[in-house]
C-alpha cells in the first residue's frame, strides 16, 4: 500500500484474509464483551470497526480507499453498516504534525471566556493556551469582542496566564491586540501566573505601550489587585 496526497492507495492485496467466518483459536469473546457493555474497536490501516450486538459495524474508512473493492470484497462476511462509514482523519495520512496536543488538551476559546454580570467582571481563562499563529491572536480578539460588545460599556477583567505560551515572534502582535481590547472594552485588567518569566516578558511589553501590567502570582491576588486598582 502507499500513502499519497493525504489518502491511502492499495497497491496489491496480501495473501491472508483478515476477517473470516471462523478461526482455529479464540482468545477474545465478542459476545461476552457485548454482554459486559465494553466499547471495542478493531482498527486497521484501511478502516475501523466497532463491536455491536449484531456483529462488527464498519464505522470509518481511510481516504482513498474504495469501500467495495478494498474492504467488502476482502471479507468473508458483510459487516453491519447502519449508515455510510465516515472518513478517517486525513491527518493520519499526511507527512506533517497532526496537532494532537491541541485537540486532546485544548479548551475551546468560547469556554475560556466568562462574564460575571453581578460582579461586572470578565474572566479569561488562558491556562494552557498556546498562541502559535496570527490566526490564534485574531480568534482571541474576536471571542472577547463577541462577549463584550453587546454590553455597550467597559468592564473589569481578570486573566489567567498559567501555562500560557506564545512564540516569540508573535509577542508584539499579541500585545497590540491586548491594547486594542483594553482601549475598547476594558476598564481595569489584572493578570496572574506562576511563571515568573512570562510575568516579566509580557509585563515589559505591556509597559512599553504604557499599559499597566498588574501581574500577580495567584488568582486571589489578582482579584484583590482588581479591587484596589
Amino acid at each position: 500500500m502507499a500513502v499519497e496526497q493525504g489518502g491511502l492507495r492499495i497497491v496489491h492485496e496480501g495473501q491472508a484474509r483478515k476477517f473470516v467466518d471462523a478461526v482455529e483459536h479464540r482468545t477474545f469473546s465478542g459476545p461476552q464483551a457485548v454482554k459486559w457493555n465494553k466499547d471495542v474497536l478493531y482498527v486497521t490501516e484501511r478502516c475501523v470497526f466497532r463491536l455491536c450486538a449484531e456483529g462488527l459495524a464498519l464505522i470509518e474508512i481511510a481516504p482513498g480507499v474504495d469501500l467495495q473493492r478494498d474492504i467488502l470484497e476482502q471479507m468473508d462476511f458483510v459487516p453491519v453498516m447502519k449508515q455510510p462509514p465516515a472518513l478517517m482523519d486525513a491527518r493520519i495520512f499526511a507527512d506533517a504534525p497532526m496537532g494532537l496536543r491541541r485537540d486532546l488538551l485544548g479548551v475551546p476559546l468560547e469556554r475560556r471566556v466568562a462574564y460575571d454580570a453581578q460582579q461586572g467582571v470578565l474572566f479569561l481563562d488562558f491556562e494552557g493556551l498556546a498562541v502559535r499563529t496570527p490566526q490564534d491572536i485574531a480568534a482571541i480578539r474576536d471571542v472577547v469582542r463577541a462577549a463584550l460588545a453587546p454590553l455597550g460599556r467597559k468592564v473589569d477583567a481578570v486573566v489567567n496566564y498559567d501555562r500560557f505560551s506564545i512564540v516569540p515572534e508573535l509577542v508584539d502582535d499579541y500585545v497590540e491586540m491586548v491594547k486594542g481590547l483594553m482601549d475598547a472594552h476594558y476598564r481595569t485588567v489584572t493578570r496572574y501566573t506562576t511563571n515568573g518569566f512570562l510575568r516579566m516578558k509580557l509585563g515589559e511589553e505591556l509597559e512599553k505601550r504604557r499599559i499597566p501590567a498588574r501581574f500577580y502570582e495567584s488568582a486571589s491576588a489578582a482579584r484583590q489587585g482588581l479591587a484596589g486598582a
